[in-house]
């Protein structure tokens, strides 16, 4: 077994103290969910364990996942790739190109057999033999069989290597399809979304590399920390959901209220993600935030669902047989019907008040 540097050993040489060791832990634990007690476990798994080899492949894609990572805030993507892990091949975040990058490839698949980590993003194309999508002058098909076959664990980076994407969209001239397609005797934790959330990105490395073993997962092979609950259960204007109070149309005056977008196409009632809990950006805001609704992009098959703007149907939230047309329309009748019966009250209160006056003059 090749040697590799722990991981506190690089951050030793790079000046970092114990101390600050040991506040990093804290915020990976809060980061990833879990309690205070698991603080000193994350900082002994640092200074003990040896940093993983990781080989990042790219397929069919846009790079968007990539482009999510590196603007990762916690922890920063700067301490997961030059000290948690080793990152000894992505040829798009990589200094080597052409021969020398295929030859840093191979010396990892070989030197490293059973310890590496394969990530992908993208996904294979399985049409004309995968010629489709060609690395360093072979199909990318080829390439992610032959990392794979010696990997310790798979993760497929978002919606394409989980679900296929807009590649597999129909009519998918290139039978474009997810990597569990083709890799069928790894396990691999699929991390979706167009792209996913920088901090779910390095979450789910910094979970694997502390406890050594992949994180628990859905029935979907989705990480249970970060795709356990819907959008919808968390968001803001779930309130204004549950009262009926929907935007009608785009920019109305329910819209400016900050009202819920169901009617006007968000998808976050049946979307898994952490969206509306860790957000983007720092944490700075979420699609739904910003005013447009959440259009799906974490769920399989998102792109063959129709319009981001047609609203899901029949959803029963408010009753067996209640929609949400019917709940808005019942909450205004009963909110008409409060202010009337409001009105009767002090009406009759007002002539009560006003006979006992008129009757108390008289016997006076």
């Amino acid at each position: 077994m090749a040697q590799i540097e722990t991981f506190y050993g690089v951050m030793r040489r790079q000046g970092i103290t114990r101390r600050s060791l040991l506040k990093y832990s804290s915020l990976t634990a809060a980061a990833l969910g879990l309690g205070p007690t698991f603080a000193p476990k994350i900082a002994h798994a640092m200074e003990t364990k040896p940093r993983t080899p990781v080989v990042w492949l790219h397929g069919l894609e846009c790079t968007c996942c990539s482009e999510s990572f590196i603007r990762s805030a916690h922890p920063l993507v700067k301490d997961v790739v030059l000290s948690m892990i080793s990152l000894d091949y992505d040829d798009t975040l990589m200094a080597a190109a052409g021969h020398q990058a295929e030859a840093a490839l191979e010396h990892t698949l070989e030197k490293y057999k059973g310890e590496y980590i394969l990530a992908v993003e993208g996904n294979p194309p399985l049409n004309e033999d995968g010629m489709f999508c060609i690395v360093g002058g072979k199909p990318f098909l080829d390439q992610l069989k032959r990392a794979a076959k010696d990997a310790k664990a798979v993760i497929a980076w978002g919606s394409c290597a989980s679900w296929g994407c807009v590649q597999a969209a129909r009519p998918n001239p290139t039978q474009a399809v997810p990597i569990h397609k083709v890799i069928t005797d790894k396990p691999i934790i699929k991390v979706p979304g167009c792209p996913p959330i920088a901090e779910v990105m390095t979450g789910v490395i910094t979970y694997m590399l502390t406890f050594g073993k992949i994180p628990e997962l859905d029935r979907q092979g989705r990480p249970k920390m970060f795709y356990g609950q819907r959008i919808h259960d968390k968001c803001y204007r779930r309130p204004h959901f549950d009262a009926g109070q929907f935007v009608e149309h785009w920019d109305d005056e329910n819209a400016r209220k900050g009202y819920c977008l169901y009617k006007v196409g968000c998808k976050g009632p049946t979307t898994y993600n952490a969206c509306s809990t860790v957000r983007w950006n720092e944490g700075t805001s979420f699609p739904i935030q910003a005013g447009h609704g959440c259009i799906g992009c974490s769920e399989d098959g998102f792109w063959d669902k129709g319009s981001f703007y047609d609203r899901l149907t029949n959803i029963k939230q408010f009753g067996i047989e209640q929609n949400a047309d019917e709940i808005g329309t019942a909450v205004a009748g009963g909110v008409g019907a409060a202010i009337a019966a409001h009105a009767a009250v002090s009406v009759i209160k007002r002539v009560t008040s006003t006979s006992n006056k008129e009757h108390g003059e008289q016997e006076s």
